[in-house]
């Protein structure tokens, strides 16, 4: 979808669904991943206008939390400054879960830092978020949203995710193993009903939703300025998120609002232009699958100067590419194997094979793809995580090394 000076462009291109050759259309419905993340921000502003809550109030005032807690601010969950991290290594994606259970979970969760003083991506805040409208409103957060949001600007698909009920032009999502394809696989009916995004949406809506938001409708001009806010951060600097979007600028200087999302088989992208009164979002239903790498391209036909900067490869000697070879970790969901091979490094992920070329020491691309790949070391130098960039920033834990077995006698 193409929103341009106040005129929409529609398309859809390849299958909704292999096993019963059905095309996609602008009405061929996809799920959102995080990028559902910006209507449960939406909710929580039109609750702040509402006075039902205040940005700065203690989450405390709404939710039954430990005392690490005590500084946490509905305005910390909105923008990923809480110190939340994210879900457990032992977390089951297989189980259902009650609210309750959720929040059990959540609040056994350590702080990585203290309220404000960093910025670091946790669906587990936006989890909480989803409960805390639930408390405030007596309503579950995905019927708040068709209440205040979904039907006032008539958007027919928004709904949030339901793999039982009957959902006309639902595509189906799928993944890669080994060059096949192959259906998403399945999670728990509770993990799509959370409100760090598990919602369906097409592009008919999205053209709706595009419109809304430049001719800010339902919240004021004041809380569309707030949403679209980099965060201060304790030491006064910011960080480049606001409420469920990040807040940027392209390499050329022109504002920049966007927000990926990547889960069951899907992929999805949006990005606002301010400025330049556009925007472009792509929906993809393969995992893995560069909505932001189309998405900015697409950008730079409208604007060359919007298209995205092409990286360039940098050469390293082995020896430094060998201190990240080794095998990383996302909680139960999965690990991969990094591996050297000339002068780069190589993987399978979600069934592809990938080459991670370096841009600089600690920083790799993949050519022609939205994924960036960035390492993290101690203070001692050495590597602890590979941070993936898919738009939205997986975390995976370095798992200790194994010996090599000893030769025999």
């Amino acid at each position: 979808m193409v929103r341009h000076e106040g005129k929409t462009v529609l398309g859809g291109y390849g299958s909704a669904n292999l096993e019963h050759d059905v095309r996609v259309t602008p009405q061929t419905i996809f799920q959102s991943g995080s990028m559902g993340k910006q209507f449960t921000a939406f909710a929580i502003m039109l609750l702040v206008e509402d006075g039902k809550l205040k940005l700065d109030d203690p989450v405390a005032k709404y939710l039954s939390v430990p005392k690490t807690w005590s500084g946490i601010t509905v305005r910390h969950l909105l923008t990923h400054t809480s110190g939340l991290g994210d879900y457990p290594e032992d977390f089951s994606m297989r189980k259902d879960y009650t609210e309750d259970e959720f929040m059990e979970m959540v609040r056994a969760q350590p702080l990585a830092f203290a309220p404000g003083e960093k910025w670091s991506y946790s669906n587990l805040g936006y989890v909480s978020l989803g409960v805390l409208i639930h408390k405030v409103t007596g309503k579950f957060y995905g019927d708040f949203l068709q209440e205040r949001v979904f039907q006032p600007l008539g958007m027919k698909s928004m709904r949030v995710i339901s793999e039982a009920d009957i959902v006309p032009h639902r595509a189906a999502g799928y993944r890669l193993k080994n060059g096949e394809l192959k259906n998403q696989q399945w999670v728990s009916q509770s993990l799509n009903t959370t409100a760090d995004g598990c919602l369906y949406f097409n592009a008919d809506d999205l053209a709706k939703w595009a419109e809304a938001l430049d001719q800010k409708k339902l919240l004021s001009p004041g809380s569309y300025e707030e949403m679209w806010s980099p965060v201060k951060l304790n030491d006064g600097t910011t960080a480049p998120y606001g409420f469920g979007w990040g807040v940027t600028k392209t390499e050329s200087g022109h504002r920049l609002l966007e927000h990926g999302g990547a889960w069951q088989g899907f992929a999805s992208y949006i990005a606002r232009y301010p400025d330049d009164h556009l925007t472009v979002t792509v929906f993809c239903n393969r995992a893995g699958a560069g909505a932001r790498y189309i998405a900015q391209r697409v950008a730079g036909s409208y604007e060359p100067q919007l298209a995205p900067r092409v990286p360039v490869a940098v050469k390293f000697e082995p020896a430094v590419l060998r201190a990240y070879a080794g095998d990383y970790r996302l909680q139960d969901r999965f690990s991969i194997k990094l591996t050297v091979v000339a002068d780069h490094l190589e993987t399978t992920w979600l069934g592809e094979k990938i080459i991670m070329t370096p841009e600089t020491e600690t920083a790799f691309f993949e050519e022609d793809s939205d994924r960036t790949f960035r390492f993290v070391k101690d203070k001692a130098g050495k590597v602890t995580s590979l941070i993936i960039s898919v738009p939205e920033e997986l975390t995976l834990r370095r798992l200790p090394s194994t010996p090599a077995p000893k030769a025999g006698p």
